[in-house]
């Protein structure tokens, strides 16, 4: 038996045992707390050092990229650079040589302006006068006329050749322009030194520009040859708004006689609605031309559209035509499947018999 303190014995060693092996308990769970902890330390670290590669790589891209872009920045502004350099040197150059032209042109100028007759030298002499008009004249209408809408010094049937006509569209008569217009009572006019030389200087003035009328409407005016109105030019706008101011009677009796006259701004403003005029004349011709053709290239479209879909029903029976010529050729295969089939089991029953024989 056991005594008592035996069992004191033994209690304190079972509570010295126990302690023990809660303390051991206690070292093993905090190793495998530690060695927990140590994996997940482990695994932090992996994860970091990925996120770190990952980020170093993303960083490394996003650098190469935008070195990249950098660079295709850098050469388009290089290109825009010297595409703009090439276009400044290209304007500076042209406006070099337009400069060169202006000092040219003012050149050219300086000596006309040395070597210009004034008006009055000009119109002393009758013949200079009229070749001065007429060449203001065929300036103006080749400024605003195709050459073939005007002939200059044209003969008519009656042998007279006025200075220029403009001919009419659509077989109409032509229209004359005269460019002889009577200058010599303007310049007494203009020199007059008292209220008699005027008086005389503007009487003349009545009596040439009457007699320039009749002699247009008697010469110029030509039944289904020419129009029954006429141009009288004069060369000078001075003169044209002196003849306006001063001479009202003499403009009246011009258009009583179906003459207009006009200067230089007047005759251009003509002709260039006579221009106008013509040019709508051909672009209606023109127009009637185009539709015409356009609705023989409908007719030819609807013709070609007759045709395709003749063209698309004869497919469609050539395509039926060919599903039932695939129809047929199945169906032969089959028969020649079935006869292949037919043919391996005769052999087979002629080797038999010749086995039982």
């Amino acid at each position: 038996m056991i005594g008592f303190g035996g069992l004191i014995l033994l209690f304190m060693g079972l509570m010295v045992w126990r302690d023990i092996a809660e303390r051991r308990i206690a070292q093993g769970e905090a190793q495998r707390q530690r060695h927990t902890i140590e994996e997940e330390l482990a695994e932090l670290k992996g994860r970091l050092a990925s996120v770190a590669d990952i980020s170093l790589n993303r960083q490394s891209e996003f650098t190469g990229a935008l070195n990249e872009r950098l660079d295709q920045v850098t050469d388009r502004l290089g290109v825009n650079l010297s595409q703009s350099q090439q276009a400044t040197t290209r304007q500076l150059s042209e406006l070099q040589q337009r400069l060169a032209v202006i000092d040219n042109a003012q050149r050219n100028i300086t000596d006309l302006s040395g070597q210009m007759l004034t008006l009055r030298d000009i119109l002393a002499n009758k013949q200079a006068r009229g070749a001065f008009g007429q060449i203001r004249m065929e300036a103006i209408l080749e400024d605003a006329l195709p050459s073939k809408m005007y002939t200059t010094q044209a003969t008519l049937s009656n042998n007279k050749r006025p200075d220029a006509v403009i001919h009419l569209p659509g077989g109409a008569p032509d229209f004359v322009i005269d460019a002889k217009f009577p200058l010599e009572a303007f310049e007494s006019l203009r020199n007059a030194q008292d209220d008699s030389e005027r008086k005389s200087a503007m009487a003349q003035v009545r009596v040439d520009i009457t007699r320039h009328i009749t002699e247009i409407s008697e010469k110029y005016f030509i039944a289904g040859e020419t129009q029954d109105i006429a141009l009288m030019f004069v060369p000078a706008e001075s003169v044209y708004a002196e003849l306006h101011e001063s001479f009202p009677d003499l403009i009246q009796k011009a258009y009583r006689a179906r003459v207009i006259i006009v200067s230089p701004n007047m005759l251009m403003l003509a002709v260039q609605t006579m221009f106008a005029v013509l040019k709508d004349v051909e672009m209606r011709e023109q127009a009637s031309l185009i539709q015409r053709e356009v609705t023989l290239l409908m007719t030819d479209v609807a013709r070609l559209s007759e045709r395709v879909i003749n063209m698309q029903k004869h497919h469609a029976m050539i395509g039926r035509d060919l599903e039932m010529v695939m129809t047929s050729s199945n169906k032969i295969t089959t028969r020649a499947q079935k006869i292949d089939t037919l043919d391996l089991h005769e052999d087979e029953t002629v080797r038999l018999e010749t086995k039982v024989g």
